[in-house]
């Protein structure tokens, strides 16, 4: 691998990350003037949870009434925690983005009077626009190029080096900004999509001196045929849920009787009987076509016949937290190093509950678009040539330069499984108690003070020993701060503490590798949010 001749580049703004929100910050970053690069761990376009299926929005016209009762409604969902400034910007910026979607050739759907319903966007369809727009604006994409560390001098973030899958090649790109846009850490549950959300992006960032925000709020769990992999549990409103013995779980889905049921080591199976016309049963097939991928393979008719659910561990993708954000520019904590998407926590606008699809897909969308902008702006003001800086790889854990002496190789799938058998299970993670949280921290911290050793010289092996600390890292900030938490408040629960604790309405902020601190940080409590409180009879 080292004889190879790497690739050096010098650029403005480097965005690292090829989803939605990579895909917007790099147009963005572009439509400022900016020389930009992205680089993707797959391919931009192709990679990520949106691309292979498909995503609702938070679309809203802009009619105050309507908008007003839509935000009072997230912030009381929230928990309290969300904002409601940053949820009128995202309604915001989703409803002029869109536009820009549209004049670019999506075909949206219109309703009976001409109207584009923008409220649903296809996955193939749209990210296959994000690419050709982000290439029209100038961006130079890098395929099939994971990060693996970043860069970093006195000033700040000062690019990223990687490695090409395709050849073997390392390579530099220099910048006076980054962006992040890594994506969530799935912890490779075998999520659709997600098998490239690992975590390093949030590391690498920590690495830097980067905080997290909200790492308590990822509890959540997805259902999917237990022969597949999509977690669009959407469909499932259309289905049956019984267990092994043949009785119907009673309410829709009854989620909770799922997690019990499964926890407790029993079967349950389902049946989409719902749906019980043929025309009910196209629709479905028509709006999402990759959910039923896996029943046609399977020879499973989903709408007769029933079929054995699983629940994937969904992490940070569908929780809230991420890299804590400084300004309404999605900056952090380090000088020139910006956030986006699932890589950033949604707090602002999601609170201690999931964004869910239409959320998290508009603040993709959102957050990508002001990260790119600012941080180009940013490294414009800089007047300084990105080239010139002496800047130094920041990578440790799983990288070449952190192997001990006298120790064995990086035993990367060890240290993958070792994790996953901390977060997966849900006697650990959905069930959470003191006790037992306490123990798989203690875990988690004893395996991370194990990590070491040569890292072998493939790319296969360099990638991995990257997401395998990614995970490991991710894990043990969320156990750290769901310890902190002690309450139940949204998708956060703590069985000691199975009230909401008007005194805990903060955020948590982790930060650190080898010891990691916690501390809270207040939330702007508005005349608005006091308003909502009040007429629910909640405390703040």
């Amino acid at each position: 691998m080292s004889g190879k001749l790497g690739i050096e580049i010098t650029a403005d703004v480097l965005v690292i990350g090829g989803g939605p929100a990579g895909a917007w910050a790099a147009w963005s970053a572009a439509r400022e003037g900016a020389k930009v690069v992205l680089a993707d761990k797959g391919y931009l376009g192709s990679s990520g949870a949106t691309a292979p299926g498909g995503t609702n929005l938070l679309v809203l016209p802009p009619d105050p009434e309507l908008r007003e009762a839509a935000v009072r409604q997230r912030v009381e969902a929230s928990g309290y925690l969300a904002e409601a400034r940053w949820i009128h910007r995202v309604l915001d910026q989703v409803y002029t983005n869109l536009q820009l979607v549209e004049s670019w050739g999506y075909p949206f759907v219109r309703d009976e009077n001409g109207t584009p319903m923008r409220n649903h966007l296809q996955g193939p369809e749209y990210m296959k626009l994000m690419r050709r727009a982000a290439a029209k604006a100038g961006v130079r994409i890098l395929d099939q190029s994971p990060a693996l560390e970043l860069l970093s001098d006195e000033h700040g973030a000062a690019g990223a080096r990687g490695i090409s899958r395709l050849d073997g090649r390392e390579w530099t790109v220099r910048a006076n900004a980054v962006v992040i846009a890594t994506g969530g850490c799935a912890f490779l549950s075998k999520g659709l999509g997600c098998n490239v959300l690992t975590g390093e992006g949030l590391l690498m960032s920590a690495e830097l001196g980067a905080e997290l925000s909200g790492m308590e709020f990822t509890r959540q769990y997805a259902p999917s045929a237990a022969f597949g992999t999509v977690t669009r549990g959407r469909l499932l409103n259309w289905a049956t849920l019984y267990d092994e013995e043949g009785h119907a779980l009673e309410g829709h889905g009854n989620r909770g009787g799922l997690h019990r049921l499964l926890h407790e080591g029993k079967k349950v199976y389902a049946v989409m009987d719902k749906a019980d016309t043929e025309e009910k049963r196209a629709i479905l097939r028509q709006s999402h076509a990759i959910f039923f991928l896996p029943y046609d393979r399977a020879g499973i008719d989903p709408f007769t016949q029933r079929f054995p659910l699983t629940l994937r561990y969904e992490g940070t993708v569908r929780g809230t937290g991420g890299l804590r954000l400084t300004g309404d520019d999605c900056s952090t904590t380090v000088p020139g190093l910006y956030a986006a998407g699932d890589a950033a926590t949604r707090e602002r606008v999601t609170g201690a509950v999931s964004g869910g699809g239409a959320y998290n897909a508009s603040w993709a969308i959102s957050s990508g678009t002001w990260a790119g902008a600012d941080a180009a702006r940013y490294a414009l003001s800089q007047g300084r040539d990105a080239g010139q800086r002496r800047a130094r790889p920041a990578g440790t854990v799983g990288t070449a330069a952190y192997e001990a002496a006298g120790q064995a190789d990086f035993d990367a799938q060890a240290v993958i499984q070792a994790v996953q058998r901390e977060v997966f299970p849900l006697g650990i993670n959905y069930y959470r108690s003191e006790p037992v949280l306490k123990q798989s921290l203690h875990r988690l911290d004893a395996l991370w003070s194990g990590i070491g050793g040569a890292v072998p010289d493939t790319v296969q092996s360099r990638v991995r020993s990257r997401e395998a600390a990614g995970m490991a890292a991710a894990a043990r900030w969320m156990y750290t701060a769901a310890l902190g938490r002690k309450e139940t408040r949204g998708m956060h629960t703590l069985a000691e503490y199975p009230q909401t604790d008007p005194l805990q309405q903060h955020r948590l902020v982790v930060s650190g590798i080898s010891e990691i601190r916690l501390r809270t940080e207040p939330v702007p409590v508005t005349s608005a949010v006091l308003a909502a409180a009040a007429q629910k009879g909640v405390e703040i």
